[in-house]
Parts: C-alpha cells; structure tokens; sequence
C-alpha cells in the first residue's frame, strides 16, 4: 500500500524498517533490531527485501528474488478514519500477516486490495506464501519509521512442518500485549467475530479478596431507584451477579475509542435486579474474571436512565423486582470505577443477596414448553457439528458465529437439538466435542407446531453461558432435576460413545412441507434465484458462511456416489466417483492463488480435485417415504410414517413395502424419455440439452469436510480443529496428525449428485444431496432433504446388531433414483444450502424440493 492510503498513528508496535542512521550498524537489522544477520546460518530472505526497498527511490518493489515464506498469523482489526478523511467510511477490517522465512519472523500490513483472500480462507496460517511485490508505509509522526506492506502474493498448499522457533526480526513486534501495525487501535479483534475477546489484553487474573466493611455506607438498589436523580455521590453496592452478557464491539471507522467495548450485567441484592453496564477498557479489565454467581462489591459508579429499547431478561425468582428505570455504569475513568469480588466465605446472611436459581428442563418437557420461554439445560454432548457463520446485516463485514450441537439426558429418545452461538467464551466454544459434560444457560425455545416438519429447538440468548468442565462445587448440582441427568451421565458406556459424531454437512432448522410457508419468512425481492445468479451469490459468500437460495428448473439427472470402501479392518483410502467436471467457465484440476493490489479477484468456480475417503462398514436403514409421486401431475400418495429403529427391531417386516422389490442393475423405467441404471438416471430432455448449453455449473462434489465422523476421544483435538474455524496464529500439531478421511463416515448411503436444468434450457447445476445421520437424532426424520416425494427420509441406527435384515444401502439408493425419475419434466423449485468452505471449495447442497401446489 502506498502512502497514500494514509499514514499509520504512532503506536509502541509501530517499529520502524529503517533507521535514522542505518551506517551505524550496516551489519544490523534495521528497525533498531540487535540480532544479527551474520549470525544466522543462512541470510534472511526478509532481511534482503528490507535492504531493497530501502535502497529503491519508490515506496513499491517487484522484487527480483521470490522465495517461499510460512504464514505464522493473520490478525484482524479496525483501522480508524485517517485525519483527511471527511465523510465517515464504513468500517474496514485490515489485516497484519507474520511470516518466516525460517531465519526470521515479520509482521507485515496485508493491503485491503488482498482482504478478499482471507475472507475466503485462501490466506491462512500453515502455508508456504510467496510474496513478489512489496511496498513501504511510513509513519510520519516517528523518525525513520515505517511497515513492510503485502502488494502481490500466490498462496500455495498448507505445510507438514512448519517452525515457530524462528525470532522477530524486529524486537517490537515480540512486545506484549499485542499492538495492530496501523491507526490508534490497541489491540486485535478475534478473527472471525466481534464478540470473542481475543488477544493478551483481556486479563483473567482476578480474585476474590478479603475485604474490610468497617465505614463502608451500602445503599439498596431499591433505594437508589427513588433516589439517584438527586444524588452527586453514590454510596457503595453489594450485588451478586446473576446473568452476564456476550461483548458487544461498537467500534467505528470515525470513533477514536481506544478499547469500544460493552457487556452488561444483570446483578441483585435483597431489594432488586438492575442492569449493570461496564464500558470500553474495563471490559478486558474484568469480563473474563466475573462469573454468574460471584459477590461484588461496587463504588465510584455512575448512574443514568436505562436504554428504552434494550429488553432485559426477567428474574428467574417470580417474587424479586426488577429495575428497569435506571442502570448502573462502571467506567475505568469518569470516575474510575472500584470493583471489589468478595469471597463466599465472607457472605454473611443479613446481607440477604440472592441465591442462584436454575431453570433446568428435561427433554421430555421440552415438547410443552411454550415458544420464547426461557430455559437452562444439561446433558452430554451426543453431535457437535462445525462452525458456521452468518452476516449479522444485509452487506455487512460483521458476522455471527455458531453450530449446531445435540444434548441428550436420558429423559427421551430425542435430543435438545440447540443451535449454539458465540457466547464470548472462545475457550469453550472451540472445544467442545461429543461425550463431554454441558450446561447451557439462558436458552430460548423456539417451536413453530403447524410447519411439517414440526420446528422445535433451543437457541442462545445474549446472557447464555456455556460450562463443560466438571460439577463439583456448581451451585446447580444442588437442582434435582441436575442431581439426576448427571447420575445417568455416569451410567452412560463406551459402546453409547461410539455413536456420537462430529462434523458435517447439518441442514438445520428444517425447510416447511410448502412453499408458500417456506415464502412466508424469505424477503419477497430475494425469493427466488435464478440458476445464473447463483455463481454471483457464491462469489460473495465469506468462509464458513451458510446461506439459503430457492431456484426453479427440471430435475434432468441423477447419479448415487457410494463410498467405497475394502473389506478389512484398516482399507486402503479408494477415490470415489469424481463429479467434479469443470464448467465451461473454470479450468480443470487445482489451481494455485495468485493475487495482487488492485486486481480484481477471480471470477472462475474452481473444481475439486480427486477426493478420498476411508470407510468401515456399518449397518443403517433408511427411514419410510412418506409420500411418492406416481407422476408429472399425479397428487402424493402418503404411505407409513417414519419407523423409528426400536419399531424396525426384530422384523424385516416392518420395514415399507416400497422396499421389497429391487431393480437389477439393467433394469429401465417405462416411458420412452427416461432411462434407470441401478444407481443413476438421465432423462431426453437433458441428453438432448447438455451439449448446447451456455454455462454448466458443477457443484455436486462433496467435500471430506461434509461428511459427518464417527467420534473417537484419542483424537479429540484433532477432529475438533478440523470442525472449528480457521485459527488466528498457527497451533503445532502434537505429533503426526492424520487425516479427516481417515476417521469413519456416520453415513453408508453416499450422497447423489442430482442435475437440475433452468427453464430456459440455457444454464444447468449439478448439486450435491446427502441424506443425513446422526446416531441420537430422531428429530433426523423430521429433516425435509430430498425430493418432496422423499419427504422425512433419514437414516437411522440398529437398536443392536442382528436386530433384522435391513435393507441395503446400494438398493435404497435404487429407489431414490427411480423417484427422482418420476419428476421428469416436471417444474421444480429447489431449497439450495451454499456453504463456503474457504479455499475456493464450495458446498451447494439439495435440502427440498417443491412440485407446484
């Protein structure tokens, strides 16, 4: 970036590439560094660019030599307005990159030309990087001061050995904590979100103390309700804390707020419960040190009229009054605030504070709990899927993050299904894996009873806290709706372990049985899709973003993709069927990244390349079709409901009828348009098509990453980094890690890749349909995937093993095809799932179809 682009502000990280008097120390590292070059046993790549672009006339450098550097962390922050600047700009994430050339590190300003490649995970910590223009940014408020910019990069392939030993070269950037290369800014924010605290500056260092009552005035919240409008001074407050709020970032372009933090507490004592808000550079002061239960002690606070548009969460005691008229404020400055935590020990029972009530449900009560209510819950972890992410607004650069995770306790054959946002708990957040003890707070139903499927979950609230660590001493063990679920936690056995999963392609909450009710919450002007503007909405998705598009064209093909696997214990990986063909706008087989400022990037859907899978052979059954379409125009004919695996024991019979006859491997359909081989199928129509199209978009691949695993605990770490969003700084692996497609599918079916032709017979996508498992999930049979002819089908586990002859994976896959063939040339609309995997791999994937109502 050139000096144009603004100057940086002085800051302690802003060490400079040049010296004021670099014949001083010819030998050394500019930037006042005292290692030396010749030190090292091969001279340092970086050292010799530093040396070039001090020695050229202009800020930019094509430079003559371009060798590999490792990217050791890509760090996000808020660059604020620069001094000329007049009308506020939106807010512009930038980012700094440290990189090794394995004699030294370098923390390098990444320019916003080249943000689009960490946006989609292109660039990113643990791979080889080779940079060949750079630039210098000076700092004209220092001497001899100035940042080594990135102007052109080509990011290649991840690294199996990567070292971290290697030192700054400039002993500023090793400075704790932390500073951003440019602008005011004292610290990074969390890669992905706003809401995760993230960097050395959130300190969690404090504890409870010993405290000295003696001429101490105390005032009730109830008091101080009817009083604080004409007092100066406030005596002190002595609150438990009974919710805590996730962070907020209100960080802008235009605001000069060093650390634009909020939280809020929801605090009480005998008389009360009021809002207690601590503000910007308190928060990495205290947030992570106060936990929901903890006594506090509050002086030299500021009160003011409460926020008339924020709802606070209603006390959990029916009998405790809130106070919504008036919040409490707590600032560093302004006054500075003095927070006090006092032991439990020290509580005494004339101060009357409040105890903690829970609000645990069990599953079995779930299904009466009203829509909006609020609840806790506990329960093991059975599925932890991946982490997903969601604009906050329409064109925003803010994002939500979340996952979707199953909890079950015993009370039900159903798990809470929960989708689990960001709670500004990273370090639990991030780790969480099937098996694993959680309790989930603050919990909202959400249930829409007249959708079919039935839409029934829990989702997270802005006072949800998350806990997966042990019991002991929690003041819910006391609950005895808690005393239970954790006592049949302990009776849960390896053999139960071996049915959770982690991972996948998850298509949660389920599409309504008609369109106009899946219409009834879509925006009218974004409704519908066409085939030709999906490659643009694609283009626009960040990493780890989901979205969900509805597009209207002709079912022309399908193809079963099973997994393939050896017999034995240990096979060897075999690649399945490629579906991956390049379009007639992309290149075949990989391609590299190769990027710089200013242009524009890359237009092309890249292809997946081969994929492998290993798979150990397991028994699953395919649940009954609930409706099948004899026709074009024919109305459904509704067969049996979905059979749950304890109906299914002991008796093939019990498995539908549709089920009993199978097509050999030659056997063809009636009708003249259309063809059934077994596992795929074309109709006229499309071999009549395809050849004279004018974009065919291929995106019927599924990625390792889609596949929901099987759990295995000795490999915990590992499966969970894989399922969690890229990291910030690279993490060395412990020892040799392995591979995700080595770790066992929860799926047997395969997945389809199913061709639907726009009306106009110009365009065709091929999209990628994965019937879903999950080994406690039987709210799976109420996820709508495939065909509307197909609706409820899921997959499901065997109570036990020899509990009957179920029908096998191959021939279920036959009688897809075959229903799918009965919608030939019929007008469709398709429920698309698109989810950005970062790196140029992209998921489209079938979640419903809808035939004209």
């Amino acid at each position: 970036m050139s000096g144009e682009s603004g100057q940086p502000q002085p800051g302690p990280s802003h060490a400079g590439l040049y010296l004021e008097h670099r014949e001083r120390d010819k030998a050394g590292v500019p930037g006042g560094v005292i290692r030396r070059a010749d030190s090292q046993r091969r001279r340092s790549w970086i050292q010799k660019v530093i040396e070039q672009i001090t020695g050229s006339p202009r800020q930019c450098v094509t430079l003559s030599e371009v060798v590999p550097v490792t990217v050791l962390a890509v760090q996000r922050y808020l660059l604020e307005d620069e001094p000329r600047d007049t009308v506020p700009k939106p807010p512009l994430y930038c980012y700094d990159v440290t990189i090794s050339d394995g004699v030294y590190q370098e923390k390098c300003y990444l320019d916003p030309s080249l943000n689009f490649l960490v946006y989609q995970n292109i660039l990113k910590v643990g791979i080889e990087m080779r940079i060949s223009r750079v630039s210098c940014l000076y700092n004209e408020k220092r001497l001899g001061q100035g940042i080594l910019c990135i102007d052109k990069v080509h990011c290649g392939e991840p690294l199996d050995v990567i070292s971290v030993e290697t030192p700054f070269r400039n002993r500023a950037h090793e400075e704790k904590p932390e500073r951003p290369l440019r602008g005011g800014k004292s610290h990074y924010l969390a890669l992905w979100n706003n809401e995760d605290p993230y960097g050395d500056i959130w300190k969690t260092n404090k504890q409870p103390e010993e405290f000295n009552f003696n001429n101490i005035k105390i005032i009730s919240l109830s008091h101080l309700e009817l009083t604080w409008n004409s007092r100066k001074n406030f005596p002190a407050l002595l609150v438990r804390v009974l919710h805590k709020s996730k962070l907020r970032y209100y960080g802008k372009p235009n605001k000069k707020m060093i650390e634009p933090y909020q939280t809020y507490l929801e605090v009480a004592d005998s008389s009360g419960m009021v809002s207690v808000i601590l503000w910007n550079t308190l928060c990495p002061e205290w947030y992570k040190s106060l936990r929901v239960g903890l006594i506090l002690l509050l002086q030299d606070y500021t009160v003011k009229k409460s926020y008339p548009l924020r709802i606070q969460p209603d006390p959990v005691d029916p009998q405790m009054k809130l106070i919504s008229t008036m919040e409490i404020c707590l600032n560093l400055r302004d006054p500075p605030t003095n927070i006090v935590i006092i032991p439990e020990k020290q509580l005494k029972s004339e101060w009357k504070l409040p105890k903690l009530i829970n609000r645990f449900i069990t599953r079995s009560e779930l299904d009466d709990m009203p829509e909006n209510s609020i609840c806790d819950v506990i329960g093991l972890l059975s599925f932890v899927g991946r982490v997903q992410r969601s604009k906050k607004k329409e064109n925003s650069e803010d994002f939500w993050s979340y996952r979707w995770i199953h909890i079950s306790d015993g009370t039900s054959e159903q798990p809470f299904i929960v989708q689990l946002f960001s709670t500004s708990q990273p370090e639990v957040f991030e780790n969480i894996y099937p098996m694993t003890y959680f309790v989930c707070t603050q919990l909202k139903v959400v249930r829409n009873n007249s959708q079919v499927p039935k839409l029934l979950y829990l989702t997270t609230t802005n006072e949800s806290r998350v806990l997966t660590t042990g019991h002991r001493g929690q003041p819910y063990t006391y609950d005895p709706k808690a005393k239970k679920i954790i006592q049949w936690i302990k009776t849960k056995t390896n053999l139960e372990a071996k049915n959770t999963v982690i991972g996948g392609y998850y298509p949660y909450p389920p599409v309504p049985e008609t369109f106009s009710k899946y219409s009834r919450f879509i925006k009218a002007e974004s409704l519908l899709t066409t085939i030709s503007e999906v490659k643009k909405v694609i283009e626009d998705l960040q990493y780890r973003e989901q979205k969900r598009i509805a597009i209207q064209g002709i079912i022309t093909a399908i193809k079963y993709i099973p997994y393939n696997h050896s017999a034995g214990s240990a096979p060897a990986p075999e690649a399945f069927w490629n579906a991956s063909h390049p379009s007639t706008s992309q290149a075949a087989g990989k391609e590299d990244h190769c990027h710089e400022r200013g242009s524009k990037r890359s237009q092309d859907d890249r292809p997946m390349g081969s994929q492998h899978f290993q798979y150990t052979p397991m028994v699953l059954s395919l649940c009954a079709k609930r409706k099948i379409l004899q026709g074009p125009s024919a109305n459904p004919v509704p067969v049996p409901q979905p059979y749950s695996s304890a109906q299914m024991k002991g008796s093939k019979h019990n498995i539908p009828s549709i089920f009993s006859s199978r097509e050999s491997s030659t056997a063809y359909a009636t009708g003249k348009s259309r063809r059934i081989i077994n596992d795929r199928w074309e109709s006229r129509l499309w071999r009549d098509k395809k050849f004279s199209l004018r974009d065919h978009l291929h995106y019927g691949h599924v990625d390792p990453e889609s596949i929901p695993r099987k759990f295995i605990l000795e490999h915990e770490k590992f499966l969970t980094q894989q399922f969690n969003s890229q990291p910030a700084k690279y993490i060395p692996p412990e020892g040799k890690p392995p591979k995700l497609d080595e770790f066992q599918s929860a799926l047997s079916l395969g997945h389809f890749e199913v061709t639907i032709l726009g009306l106009n017979h110009e365009i065709a996508i091929d999209v990628a349909f994965l019937p879903m498992y999950s080994p406690e999930d039987v709210q799976a049979s109420q996820i709508d995937t495939f065909l509307t002819c197909m609706n409820f089908s899921c997959v499901c586990p065997p109570e036990a093993p020899g509990s009957g002859r179920l029908p096998d994976p191959k021939a279920l896959a036959g009688d897809i095809v075959k229903a799918a063939a009965d919608l030939d040339r019929v007008h469709i609309i398709g429920i698309l799932d698109i989810c950005n995997l970062g790196n140029n791999k992209v998921e489209v994937c079938l979640q419903k179809i809808y035939t004209p109502e």
